[in-house]
């Protein structure tokens, strides 16, 4: 069971994106959830995760330009991460992060690929 991933593409510097993430209420907690990035020849990075209590952290570098939130369903949660002035830094791949009940590790979602263009 992976997290369902959906949203990136290419924009233009400046511009705007919203990926999002479905989690099945039966296979994932609510623990936690989040938002990494692997730009090419980079490490996977944090960027923005979400606690149940509703605790925030979001990495420096897109601090006021992305922001991530959770509507919680009764059979899936979607976790949307913002992305606004997108620059040409932000490109990569990003992934969604859960936790599976039971689990101590998380679970990826595919990634899906952010081009952001000068």
């Amino acid at each position: 069971v992976q997290p369902v991933v959906s949203g990136g593409g290419l924009v233009q510097a400046g511009g705007s994106l919203r990926l999002s993430c479905a989690a099945s209420r039966s296979a994932f907690t609510r623990n936690y959830a989040g938002w990494y990035r692997q730009a090419s020849g980079n490490q996977r990075e944090l960027v923005a995760d979400i606690a149940s209590d509703g605790r925030i952290q979001v990495a420096d570098s897109v601090k006021g330009r992305f922001t991530i939130s959770r509507d919680n369903g009764a059979d899936n949660d979607m976790i949307h991460l913002q992305m606004n002035d997108l620059k040409p830094e932000d490109t990569g791949v990003y992934y969604c992060a859960l936790l599976r009940y039971g689990r101590t590790t998380y679970t990826w979602g595919q990634g899906t690929q952010v081009t952001v263009s000068s």
